[in-house]
């Protein structure tokens, strides 16, 4: 909800005082003259005093859980042929963007704070060279069986293979950039997600 007028924040307080309490810490400025509202209802992981909180998955069913992601690293025509020959210092950029994005995917808790700890069933990396795009094309495959969904483990596996291009194509430019790392597919939880129907 957005309350956007002269006496804006008046507005928010009567709000909060006459139909429900929103924490103060849910209103932020949007621009200079409206303030946007965030529910901690549809906020799982805050309270509703603004902290952070790990989420309860307890009462969950278990499900099977898939989620899949993409990224691209736009490295320019020089390093596609150094990739697709095999010809960089560092080795086999693919296969070692691979494994990097697989170990990825099976830490992923240890990385983003408020993840859960997932029994992954399934982990897989594909990565691509598009020479006329002239970008490595990665995309992210994730399985498991459990109480809540494995989208932020298939974003990671993308980043970090992602990052893993770029380390070892680094020697050669900097001007390397990772673009479009997005979720494709999730299926399994309370709501699915295909970005082809979004």
């Amino acid at each position: 909800m957005v309350v956007s007028n002269e006496n804006n924040y008046r507005v928010v307080r009567q709000l909060r005082s006459f139909c429900f309490k929103i924490p103060y810490s849910h209103i932020y400025l949007t621009n200079k003259s409206s303030y946007q509202l965030r529910y901690s209802s549809t906020l799982t992981h805050v309270t509703s005093s603004g902290e952070a909180k790990m989420l309860d998955i307890s009462h969950k069913q278990n499900t099977s859980r898939y989620a899949s992601a993409y990224a691209e690293v736009h490295v320019g025509k020089e390093i596609i042929k150094l990739i697709r020959e095999n010809q960089l210092k560092k080795g086999d950029v693919l296969s070692v963007a691979k494994l990097a994005g697989i170990i990825a995917a099976k830490k992923t808790a240890d990385l983003i704070p408020l993840c859960h700890n997932l029994t992954l069933t399934f982990t897989n990396v594909n990565l691509k060279i598009d020479s006329v795009a002239e970008c490595v094309k990665i995309v992210s495959e994730i399985r498991c069986y459990g109480q809540t969904g494995v989208e932020m483990e298939a974003l990671t596996a993308v980043t970090i293979a992602a990052l893993t291009v770029y380390d070892m194509c680094k020697a050669i430019r900097h001007d390397i950039c990772i673009k479009n790392v997005k979720l494709i597919k999730k299926t399994g939880g309370k709501t699915d997600f295909d970005d082809e129907k979004a």
